[in-house]
């Protein structure tokens, strides 16, 4: 019997089996090694690992790991959760049950790539989401955005940090004439028309082609698309989701606990601010919380 099952083993999950390694508490990770910023060639804003590869540093983690015995590193999916309180069991595509007293949820989720030809090659390259990520080395370029909600107004203005050339495309949303005129006062262009293709050489694009006949030339596009859980073990025992404008994630309380007593989670998967830097804090108060209520 484990103390802790984490199923996912990216930022969040290796942050709570380092708190809990070094508790000499017995904890099982199971990872399947898709973790959702794989796309990217760097992660930016993560103190001691600026500009460095996400798979350099998640390698650096494991084998850091590697020195708290109690923690056990398995590549493998976890196919179903059930138990209770003290008591549940994760079966996984391989090797036998795990067993654990407690549960942390931290696999994530995956974004769905819009069917426009092109953009799924992009993603991660030309194609970003988050300014603070990748804005700066991208600064003073010209910036377009995918429309997808009237949220998309605040990440229009916030770009104007890094370049004062921004690109709105409406992609067939009806833009809001208040947001629109905001837009135009703060010198953001807004392109009508629905986004066909994008144009690009080994996932650097070049331009957006529309179904209008336009084609318009930009240096990188932000794009928030939809995101949904990795796996669906949450569903099966009634945990509680929370909607946000871009799809769902677990509901957690102070301490990181869903509605079902032993289940925690952390990382992307219950919080829709996706940032290494969040998961990181999260994975690891989780793994805390998950041993203090093992006193109780």
């Amino acid at each position: 019997m484990n103390d802790v099952v984490i199923i996912g083993g990216s930022f969040a999950g290796l942050a709570a089996a380092l708190q809990l390694g070094r508790a000499r508490r017995t904890v099982t990770v199971l990872d399947t090694g898709q973790n959702r910023n794989r796309f990217a060639h760097h992660s930016h804003g993560l103190l001691g690992h600026d500009h460095r590869s996400p798979a350099d540093i998640l390698a650096d983690a494991r084998a850091q790991l590697q020195r708290y015995p109690t923690v056990s590193l398995v590549n493998a999916r976890a196919t179903s959760l059930s138990g209770a309180l003290d008591g549940f069991v994760v079966e996984t595509d391989s090797g036998p049950a795990v067993r654990a007293r407690r549960v942390l949820l931290a696999y994530g989720v995956a974004d769905q790539m819009p069917a426009i030809p092109g953009f799924a090659e992009c993603w991660g390259t030309s194609i970003v989401s988050c300014p603070f990520c990748d804005g700066f080395e991208v600064a003073d370029r010209h910036w377009g955005l995918l429309w997808s909600g009237d949220h998309s107004a605040h990440a229009a203005v916030l770009y104007g940090f890094w370049t004062g050339r921004r690109t709105v495309f409406a992609n067939g949303h009806a833009i809001p004439d208040a947001i629109r005129a905001d837009l135009a006062r703060r010198g953001v262009a807004v392109v009508e028309g629905r986004v066909t293709q994008v144009r690009h050489s080994d996932g650097h694009l070049s331009e957006l082609r529309l179904d209008t006949g336009a084609a318009v030339g930009i240096d990188v596009l932000f794009a928030h698309p939809r995101s949904a859980p990795s796996a669906s073990l949450h569903d099966r025992l009634g945990i509680a989701m929370v909607d946000h404008p871009l799809g769902q994630v677990v509901a957690v309380d102070d301490r990181r606990q869903t509605n079902v007593a032993g289940i925690y989670a952390a990382g992307d998967l219950a919080n829709p601010m996706a940032s290494v830097t969040l998961a990181t804090s999260q994975g690891a108060m989780a793994g805390i919380y998950a041993l203090q209520s093992m006193l109780e």
